[in-house]
């Protein structure tokens, strides 16, 4: 078995945290999953990489164009079918683990993530649009996002709650998926039809909080070199004893009778930012049952050569206790860093998405030219 295979045994699903029309019709997608990739995630930065950096969406924005769509009806034309496609690739996981793993997640805007009530229309509109039992809709977890999350959970839509960074916010999080299953058992819904992750981000937690602690050692010659690297893998650990409780606890085992799944904890932000740090840090680190980590391609690749197997996300807790306790003695408020990731992620979201709706607009009018130019030249 490889590294994503053994993992699976461990109760851990590997997703890839990417997609494009290339990756699909090339085979590249089918290859992944026969590797024991089983589910796939997608931002709007991938999908601006994606339409912007390729010629593979040429022709339907050329259609589209010609139909006079704007460039946010294409972009949603095109992400639906990617994500129609990608979820088609992994229906057999779906029909294989009957609804656990499976999935392919399409994010709605980020221009609506301090609006609640757009983010619940255009979730359910998106939802219904993309027409698969095997997809996921990621909504983030700002303030206005959770209340979001609980509507949708109570009609039965499957939710990937992005952007977290904190154990209040987990809370909070869980709270929501909790409570509509309870809606939508009080409304004699199916509780077995509906999934969703908790998308935990790891790797940017290390990058700020490492960033204040050099500056500290730098400037102050504090004895701060054994909190370096340590506070994301930390974090994630006490949000994981946080699912495991509040997972095993009486209130969910109600819903869990009537047939609800738990909401599984998603490590996303898993590429090594430092260097300095291994490649494969945060997937060794963070393996355990029920979760899911969503991988860049140079960390699955870097996982697959030489990533370490082994359950670690329930050892050394009371280190990661211990460490986090140590930052505000070091003058680090791990509440204020969380609460700029959630801004700053929300903010560079919603630039990638003006940038993808431009690059759109670019392109269909470079290739409207083009084509009346070719009309203009034929005899």
């Amino acid at each position: 078995m490889n590294t994503i295979q053994q993992v699976q045994h461990l109760g851990q699903s590997i997703w890839y945290d990417n997609i494009s029309r290339g990756l699909i019709e090339s085979g590249g997608l089918q290859d992944l999953i026969d590797l024991g990739v089983s589910g796939l995630t997608s931002n709007p930065t991938i999908f601006e990489k994606a339409i912007s950096g390729s010629t593979d969406y040429d022709d339907a924005i050329l259609g589209m164009a010609g139909d006079n769509k704007s460039a946010s009806e294409t972009f949603e034309a095109l992400a639906v079918e990617d994500i129609r496609a990608a979820a088609d690739l992994l229906r057999p996981i779906y029909d294989r683990t009957g609804g656990v793993d499976g999935y392919a997640s399409l994010e709605v805007s980020p221009r609506l993530a301090h609006d609640t009530e757009a983010t619940i229309a255009e979730a359910r509109r998106l939802f219904a649009a993309l027409d698969r039992p095997n997809v996921l809709i990621k909504v983030p977890a700002t303030p206005e996002g959770i209340p979001a999350i609980r509507r949708l959970t109570g009609e039965g839509i499957n939710v990937n709650v992005t952007l977290i960074f904190s154990i209040d916010a987990y809370e909070q999080v869980s709270d929501a998926y909790i409570s509509g299953l309870e809606d939508l058992a009080e409304a004699d819904g199916d509780l077995s039809g509906v999934a969703s992750v908790a998308s935990f981000f790891v790797s940017r937690v290390d990058t700020a909080v490492d960033g204040l602690l050099e500056g500290r050692i730098r400037d102050d010659g504090q004895d701060l070199e054994g909190l370096l690297g340590k506070a994301a893998i930390a974090n994630a650990k006490l949000a994981y004893r946080t699912f495991s409780s509040t997972f095993s606890g009486h209130r969910f085992a109600a819903l869990r009778a009537k047939g609800a799944r738990v909401q599984r904890p998603l490590w996303g932000s898993t590429g090594t930012k430092n260097p300095a740090y291994s490649d494969v840090r945060y997937l060794d680190s963070l393996i355990g049952p029920d979760t899911v980590n969503t991988v860049p391609e140079a960390t699955l690749m870097a996982f697959l050569d030489h990533g370490n197997v082994a359950q670690t996300l329930d050892q050394d807790v009371l280190d990661a206790e211990r460490e986090i306790e140590a930052l505000p003695g070091a003058g680090i408020s791990l509440d204020q860093i969380t609460t700029k990731l959630l801004a700053d992620g929300v903010g560079a979201f919603v630039t990638s998405y003006d940038e993808l709706l431009a690059g759109i607009e670019d392109k269909a009018e470079s290739l409207l030219s083009r084509e009346h130019q070719h009309v203009d030249a034929s005899p």
